[in-house]
This record gives structure tokens, C-alpha cells and sequence, in this order.
């Protein structure tokens, strides 16, 4: 969404709902785009994860439906130019030529930037359904918000493959320690997930 422009919130209710429909937009641009992710992808490990979050994904497009039955409402999306941008972005990764390793790695900090929106999303909308007592909707949403940031663990362990990385040391050596690149060093990639878990309200 434009995030929040031309918009008039009077309640929880509505804006609930409203980031509801932005992440119901989200999911569903997201099982179109990761079919093409997984094409690009060199590595088999890197295609079975993003078939396994493509499947996951599908899921959390029903999941949300369950939660607008519950709120009374229709499930339907408003466009969510968020992650409209950050497909777009994965598409210059999947059109990119060159080193097929470094490439995957390009996929995976795309992936990643979906995951780290769709955690702070899940975290916001779930935190509304609790604040307004809606703990059948909150249940679901942290359902949601538990496999997305599984799959986001998923996702750093496999930048850390070094099998995906073959014949890229120099990547290895340059970015030891930083971001995704960084498979050798023990902590984890981001630490941006924490911080999304739980917006202070």
C-alpha cells in the first residue's frame, strides 16, 4: 500500500484489516514470482527451498482467508507496493547473467528482503489481532509469523552452504563476517528478524 496515504483510520478494526489486505496482496504476488526465483536458481538446494516456501506460501494465502472469515469480512488485496518493489528487484536477479554461484546468492538476498517484510508484517498484524482481543485471528497470524521466520533461519543457513559458493572465495574472503555472504562465520546473517518480531504498540 502507499502506506497509508489517502487513508482515514478510526479504529484498530480498520487498520487491521487494511494491513490485512496489504500482505493478502503481498502472498499472492509472491506464489506468481517465486516459480520464476526457482528457475534461476543454480543450486538444487536453493530451487527445493524456494519450491518448499513457494508451497508455504500458498498456504499462508488460505491462512489469511481463514482470519478475514473470522473478522467478518471478504478476503480481498490492496496493492502492496512494497513487495511489488522488492519482486522487482528479484527480477534483475533472476535476469542477471554471470558466475552461476554468485548469482544464487544475488536469490538469496532477494529472498531475504521478502522474508524480513513479510516477518514485520505478520508481527504488526498479529499484534493488532491481540491488542483487540481477536486471539482466534492472532493464533493464525502467529502461525504464520512462526514459519516465516523459520524459513527466513532456513534461508541464512543455506547462504552459509559453502557447496553454493564453490569457486566464489573471493566473494568468501571480502564479505567474511558481513550479510549473506558471510556462511563461515557462526552468528546468524541478519539480525533484523528480532527486531520485526514484535512492534512495540
Amino acid at each position: 500500500m502507499g502506506m497509508f496515504s489517502s487513508k482515514q483510520f478510526d479504529s484498530f478494526d480498520t487498520l487491521l484489516v487494511d494491513q490485512l489486505e496489504d500482505l493478502y496482496d503481498a502472498e499472492q504476488r509472491l506464489t506468481k514470482a517465486l516459480p520464476k526465483m526457482a528457475s534461476a536458481a543454480h543450486s538444487s538446494t536453493l530451487k527445493s527451498a524456494i519450491q518448499q516456501h513457494l508451497q508455504q506460501t500458498e498456504n499462508h494465502v488460505t491462512r489469511l482467508e481463514r482470519v478475514f472469515r473470522i473478522l467478518g469480512r471478504s478476503p480481498q488485496g490492496t496493492t502492496c507496493y512494497a513487495m511489488k518493489g522488492l519482486i522487482e528487484e528479484g527480477q534483475e536477479a533472476i535476469d542477471a547473467t554471470g558466475d552461476p554461484d554468485v548469482k544464487d546468492a544475488a536469490l538469496i538476498a532477494a529472498a531475504q528482503r521478502v522474508e524480513h517484510y513479510e516477518i514485520a508484517g505478520y508481527g504488526t498484524v498479529r499484534t493488532f489481532a491481540e491488542r483487540l482481543g481477536r486471539s482466534d485471528a492472532a493464533q493464525l497470524l502467529q502461525e504464520t509469523l512462526n514459519e516465516e521466520e523459520s524459513t527466513d533461519k532456513k534461508t541464512d543457513a543455506d547462504c552459509r552452504t559453502e557447496r553454493q559458493y564453490q569457486g566464489s572465495g573471493e566473494i568468501n574472503n571480502r564479505n567474511r563476517g558481513h550479510g549473506l555472504l558471510s556462511f563461515a562465520a557462526p552468528q546468524p546473517c541478519n539480525q533484523s528478524t528480532a527486531q520485526a518480531r514484535s512492534p512495540g504498540l
